[in-house]
């Protein structure tokens, strides 16, 4: 890919060449306590209305490391899982509603998650729909295509090459992912393609949330679609703050 469009389209599992140097994103950054020690589920606006949630939460808007942790509701009672250092967009979040496709930032918003993919087998127990990455996925991001913001396998002729991404390019990246619904349902022109939770890169992602291994591997076991599990995006704080979504 070498034209200022392409770089622009590039999938969010990319490395950037200028992406932030690992001791920066070796541990998320701090985030301040929410009061009275609730749990963050019971804080927010919105949690899709299942009984299952995935909240990954920064610090600002500029932030490119933050917090992903995984909770489960047993009657009123929600219940932190697990958790695990996240990374963000090279050029931090933006607001989901208005984010522009190539800006390198991740969508806040709260969102379903339609199915999951990997290179790798599914691990043991997972009930969502998973789908095996073949030397011909891919995910198109072209504009123009009737795909867009989809997966295809194979690659249709109105979905460009360079305009897309084959998913087995990124073995570490995609060695498991979820699928995170937005602009997914309905898309949007210009909006943005291919946002998923994913593995670790070597650095920042170009638009994705990102945790360790091992963390994607239980996060793929836990969910159950009967669960309706949702993944809310947001900030510590301010307009796009996670317990607005």
């Amino acid at each position: 890919m070498t034209s200022a469009r392409t770089l622009a389209a590039a999938a969010c599992a990319a490395v950037l060449a200028l992406s932030v140097p690992a001791s920066a994103v070796a541990a998320p950054r701090s985030l301040t306590p929410f009061p009275d020690g609730r749990p963050l589920p019971t804080r927010m606006a919105d949690t899709g209305g299942g009984s299952q949630l995935i909240t990954a939460r920064a610090a600002s808007l500029r932030s490119t490391t933050g917090t992903v942790s995984w909770w489960q509701r047993h009657g009123s009672r929600w219940h932190r899982i697990g958790t695990a250092p996240a990374r963000f967009g090279a050029n931090g979040l933006a607001e989901g509603a208005s984010r522009e496709q190539g800006t390198s930032t991740t969508p806040t918003g709260l969102y379903d998650l339609p199915f999951a993919f990997g290179l790798a087998r599914a691990p043991a127990g997972t009930r969502i729909l998973y789908r095996p990455v073949r030397d011909t996925s891919w995910w198109c991001q072209d504009n123009g295509s009737s795909s867009y913001n989809r997966w295809v396998d194979p690659r249709p002729r109105d979905c460009a090459a360079k305009e897309a991404e084959r998913l087995a390019d990124y073995p570490t990246q995609y060695r498991r992912a979820l699928v995170i619904g937005f602009n997914y349902h309905r898309p949007v022109r210009g909006r943005g393609a291919g946002i998923f939770l994913h593995v670790h890169g070597r650095g920042a992602t170009a638009g994705c949330v990102s945790v360790p291994a091992r963390a994607m591997a239980r996060i793929v076991a836990w969910v159950r679609p009967a669960a309706r599990p949702h993944i809310a995006i947001g900030t510590d704080s301010g307009r796009t703050a996670v317990t607005r979504y």
